[in-house]
């Protein structure tokens, strides 16, 4: 079997060595080639070349049996649009994964499976520390730093998929024995053609499933429950209302209480509603119990740049939620606190930034930044005191301002982060971020050092 793998990133990288491993003949190409790429080919022990161009590429694409392209590259792509054109089958990595765990020596091993707009990588991760507080032996692959093809060789009782719209896009068979919606908002329309497409993808997470398994979705999102209720699977709703919700400060399941929000380690809105999707997932797969559940939720830290605390300085609570680069997640992270400061924009993935204003009348103050500085100046113009800054030393400076000695400040772009941070993406974003606040924090231990003297 011959396969083309395009793009050679982390994912490329494991698909391609997994394909080999399987028997294929495989090419390996990408869009942007430098010397790094060329050497992690080199080392891995393939040749990275480039597409053809025009018609030439419809003759190099009938070459192939399989075409598995890396998640960055989207359907409009021309080597997508040319596959599609000469009938040659397109699958994505965790489709690859899935077909060759189907196929593993004493069967398959459970597949739980997370998508959404936003919150996969925190559900994700909490429903792994509910796993193993259980004994089971368990990983958060797919959209994460192991793709599911490669953590198929490690010794796991479980996995636990972040299926992203790009991998569920290229899949017709993958399938998790329970799964989790979480939401949906606009995203990733470069990467779509259009929100419906954007959608189907998502759609894919229940539509493929079996009468056995388990389809749960988030009793708040319209879209979701529509897509709930036409699951062939097992039916199950998370959420303030559903089958998992939360009841005078308690977490409940179907079967009784699971725990009080005052004993998780951080219990903000969009918190519990992970919480209780991560549960749901868990639980309803039969996995673990509530012990193991709530075991986790009392010693679970989220993820770093997910409304990660940094530091209290001169009175200011500061936060970094540089994942948030869409308008929803921006939304979510507005409503958490009482009041605040935001700081916010960047490089805008073609979508509505003024779903944003609906949150902004707790904000005291906005610091707009990066390409879309002057989008966001519309969005929060008239409701509150906009200022502009050129870079992030500026902004967390504006921010200071703004806060006048209290309440928070929260980097919650709304927006990716490719203009400033290039290479880096959001972690580069927040990290420099972190680095600039806990600067703030020892310039002013240094004072008051100095002051007590």
């Amino acid at each position: 079997m011959r396969s083309l793998v395009h793009g050679f990133a982390i994912a490329g990288e494991s698909t391609a060595v997994a394909l080999r491993r399987y028997g294929h003949e495989v090419i390996v190409t990408d869009d942007a080639i430098d010397s790094a790429k060329e050497q992690r080919a080199v080392d891995a022990g393939f040749s990275l070349g480039s597409l053809p161009d025009g018609d030439v590429l419809d003759a190099f694409v009938r070459q192939f049996d399989l075409i598995a392209p890396a998640p960055g590259v989207p359907e409009h792509h021309r080597l997508i649009e040319c596959a599609q054109q000469e009938g040659v089958t397109i699958s994505s990595e965790i489709e690859i994964a899935y077909a060759t765990e189907q196929q593993r020596d004493g069967g398959p091993r459970p597949i739980l499976a997370v998508t959404g707009t936003d919150g996969k990588t925190t559900t994700c991760e909490l429903a792994v520390a509910m796993l193993r507080a259980g004994g089971v032996r368990s990983l958060a692959v797919g959209n994460t730093d192991v793709p599911f093809v490669e953590a198929l060789e490690q010794p796991l009782d479980a996995y636990v998929v972040e299926c992203t719209s790009f991998r569920l896009a290229w899949s017709d068979m993958f399938r998790a024995n329970a799964a989790v919606w979480l939401n949906l908002a606009p995203d990733h329309l470069n990467w779509h053609r259009d929100m419906s497409s954007y959608e189907a993808a998502k759609a894919k997470i229940f539509s493929q499933q079996h009468r056995s398994d388990i389809a749960i979705g988030g009793s708040h999102d319209p879209i979701v429950m529509t897509h709930l209720q036409a699951a062939p699977s097992h039916q199950i709703t998370f959420g303030l209302e559903g089958d998992y919700h939360f009841s005078n400060g308690v977490l409940m399941s179907p079967r009784g209480p699971i725990i009080s929000a005052s004993e998780m380690t951080r219990s903000l809105p969009h918190d519990i509603t992970n919480a209780l999707a991560a549960a749901a997932l868990v639980m309803e797969s039969g996995l673990v119990g509530v012990e193991s559940v709530a075991a986790a939720l009392r010693n679970f830290e989220a993820p770093v740049h997910r409304l990660q605390f940094v530091a209290e300085v001169n009175g200011v609570r500061w936060f970094n939620d540089s994942k948030a680069t869409t308008p929803h997640a921006a939304s979510a992270a507005i409503r958490a606190f009482p009041t605040s400061v935001l700081i916010a924009g960047g490089r805008n993935k073609d979508l509505d930034l003024t779903p944003m204003a609906a949150e902004g009348g707790s904000l005291r103050g906005v610091v707009a930044i990066g390409e879309a500085a002057s989008e966001i100046s519309e969005v929060f113009g008239g409701m509150v005191e906009v200022v502009t800054a050129g870079s992030m030393e500026t902004a967390v400076d504006l921010a200071a301002r703004l806060a006048a000695g209290h309440g928070e400040v929260v980097l919650s772009p709304g927006c990716a982060s490719f203009d400033w941070y290039p290479s880096g993406g959001y972690p580069a974003r927040g990290d420099h971020y972190i680095r600039l606040v806990k600067e703030r924090m020892n310039q002013e231990v240094s004072e008051l050092s100095g002051g007590a003297k």
